[in-house]
């Protein structure tokens, strides 16, 4: 594999390798800065029997998706597109393993079982290849890449959702802002997926600019609220409390 290959797989960026390319995909990726700074400020606010180590890292791992994925919008290389990927897969996982063991209460067994079931899902949806034929009309300009590439990320809505609508079942007060966030990341992973085909229709100061900034604005917003959720709801206190939730028992 040649690290510096250049990867043209954006509207903005068409075939054109300079580094400002893609301003809009660039700049864009500040709203992933700004979340991790609000979530800072929210976690450190926080009392102190709410601040573990789990919404730090989370917090941490958003900021460091802003620089991958800005690293990847303007140098547009392979070792920059693994910047951008291998932050976000890892964030997938954390809070994943996060919900099932703070939210949920799952034993370590059941969220280790998790996380391989959810690892394997990301990884074969990442590979799927699709075909014209195979493809639905919005998404044929992207050829073989399903979904323009969006159905990798597919798993993570499918158990965001699910995660969201059991919380509810379960009474868990976080089931309200992970409903949001799943709905808002839907609406991210569709201007992903379009970014091709309403290229032509998006031009801006004479160059085209694709939809895929909005794919970086709203998920932005999406991990401020998974973040918000992890700081309110994710401490110890908070999963006993929805344990006795579910197990149909009373606060004292």
């Amino acid at each position: 594999m040649n690290l510096y290959e250049k990867i043209f797989i954006y509207c903005e960026r068409g075939q054109d390798p300079s580094f400002w390319a893609e301003p809009l995909n660039a700049v864009s990726n500040a709203a992933f800065l700004i979340a991790a700074l609000v979530a800072a400020r929210e976690y450190l606010a926080a009392p102190r029997d709410r601040r573990g180590v789990g919404p730090a890292l989370l917090v941490a791992l958003t900021f460091v998706i802003g620089i991958g994925s800005f690293l990847f919008h303007t140098y547009a290389t392979r070792w920059a597109s693994l910047a951008d990927m291998i932050p976000i897969a890892v964030f997938m996982l954390a809070y994943f393993a996060f919900l099932m063991r703070r939210f949920l209460g799952f034993p370590w067994v059941l969220v280790l079982a998790g996380l391989a079931g959810f690892y394997a899902a990301i990884r074969y949806a990442g590979t799927l290849d699709c075909h014209y034929g195979a493809l639905l009309p919005v998404t044929a300009r992207a050829g073989a890449r399903c979904l323009n590439g969006t159905a990798a990320y597919a798993p993570a809505f499918i158990a965001l959702a699910a995660s969201a609508l059991l919380l509810a079942v379960l009474r868990h007060p976080a089931w309200r802002l992970l409903s949001v966030a799943a709905v808002v990341f839907l609406a991210s992973m569709t201007f992903r997926t379009l970014d091709l085909e309403l290229c032509e229709l998006t031009s801006l100061g004479g160059h085209l600019r694709g939809t895929h900034f909005m794919w970086h604005t709203l998920n932005a917003v999406t991990l401020y609220l998974l973040l918000r959720a992890a700081i309110l709801y994710g401490s110890a206190r908070e999963a006993g409390v929805a344990g006795t939730r579910g197990s149909g028992a009373t606060r004292p």
